[in-house]
């Protein structure tokens, strides 16, 4: 699928988000919606132990904000482990991919890790925060799929977007309009648009650690624990 003399398109990705979608459509409609449910859930859980440390749900408690935090996180792990297997093979993914707690602290570690470092960087006159963006744009990826350390995840990342920052930036806009229309869409075509967006996304991610070595895990070893 990933050669290594492919350059970065971001009609090809899109394209190959539209056709991977469109062999599973409800499937991934599905998936998305459970992922709102699970997040609004989440979200309501957390409102209603804020009321209860103090009296109001519009003002979260240092406790409440963590417990949200750690919900976040594993949601997250479940979305990036549930897209990198259905690019890898659309009709042996199942909803079971959207639980995916390890490496947990890992994952956590390097969230937290990057976040930082973007937040420094933008406080810097912004291009610095866009750069370390785009730079350590893949490292959670990298984490579920790999099961790399934090640190270790982040150097890879940096490897393997190098030359291609700035039109990773500009892939990254194109997304992020195209969401943004889903939204207008009275939010309904958002389960569509995250869907594709995430499969071109995950695409683009596949590409790259192609084209920069790294080898191709077989698929029965794909995103589990190592032991």
């Amino acid at each position: 699928m990933y050669s290594a003399a492919m350059e970065i398109s971001i009609k090809q990705a899109l394209s190959f988000g539209w056709e991977t979608f469109k062999k599973r459509p409800w499937f991934f409609v599905g998936a998305s919606l459970l992922v709102f449910i699970v997040s609004f859930l989440a979200g309501v859980a957390t409102g209603l132990f804020d009321l209860a440390l103090t009296g109001d749900p519009e003002n979260p408690s240092g406790a409440g904000s963590i417990i949200d935090w750690l919900i976040s996180t594993l949601i997250n792990m479940g979305i990036i482990a549930f897209y990198l297997r259905a690019n890898d093979n659309v009709e042996q993914v199942t909803l079971n991919e959207l639980w995916h707690p390890h490496p947990y602290w890992k994952f956590f570690a390097a969230t937290l890790l990057v976040g930082i470092v973007v937040v420094l960087g933008l406080l810097l006159l912004i291009v610095p925060g866009i750069i370390f963006l785009m730079m350590f744009l893949f490292t959670t990826f990298l984490v579920i799929d790999r099961n790399l350390g934090p640190i270790e995840a982040m150097k890879e990342s940096r490897r393997i977007t190098h030359g291609h920052r700035w039109k990773l930036l500009g892939f990254g806009l194109v997304l992020l309009l195209i969401n943004l229309l889903g939204a207008i869409a009275l939010g309904i075509g958002l389960l569509v648009t995250i869907p594709v967006t995430m499969l071109a996304f995950t695409y683009v991610y596949r590409l790259l650690a192609a084209q920069a070595g790294v080898a191709p895990v077989p698929m029965d070893a794909a995103l589990k624990p190592a032991s």
